[in-house]
């Protein structure tokens, strides 16, 4: 059975910093490219950022370029979402997701088999 649990959310005031975790069992992340979206209430859900298959390759929307960073850990079969100086309009539930069938880059929108549960992010100003 296939499972993607995040971890690490919170609430942070404007200007600091969390790092989420998102864990897999039952795949084997560093063969597999991943994302995070995030949603926000009355919003519709938000590509984040990704990295690809091999690992060699991150990508962000314009948003949080600069600011986030995604990372893999093979042996811990995680990836990371570290995200400093935060916004308050970074407020959002955060997701990871797998992309069992993209073979290079990550897709901004469809292609993700498994997604996780969610985490809380709020940023107060």
């Amino acid at each position: 059975q296939v499972q993607l649990v995040e971890s690490g959310g919170g609430l942070v005031q404007a200007g600091g910093s969390l790092r989420l975790s998102c864990a897999a069992s039952g795949l084997t992340l560093s063969a597999i490219a991943m994302g995070w979206f995030r949603q926000a209430p009355g919003k519709e859900r938000e590509f984040v950022g990704g990295i690809n298959r091999r690992g060699g390759s991150t990508y962000y929307t314009d948003s949080v370029k600069g600011r986030f960073t995604i990372s893999r850990d093979n042996a811990k079969n995680t990836v990371y979402l570290q995200m400093n100086s935060l916004k308050p309009e970074d407020t959002a539930v955060y997701y990871c997701a797998a992309a069992t069938g993209i073979r290079n880059g990550v897709p901004e929108r469809s292609g993700y088999d498994y997604w996780g549960q969610g985490t809380q992010v709020t940023v107060s100003s």
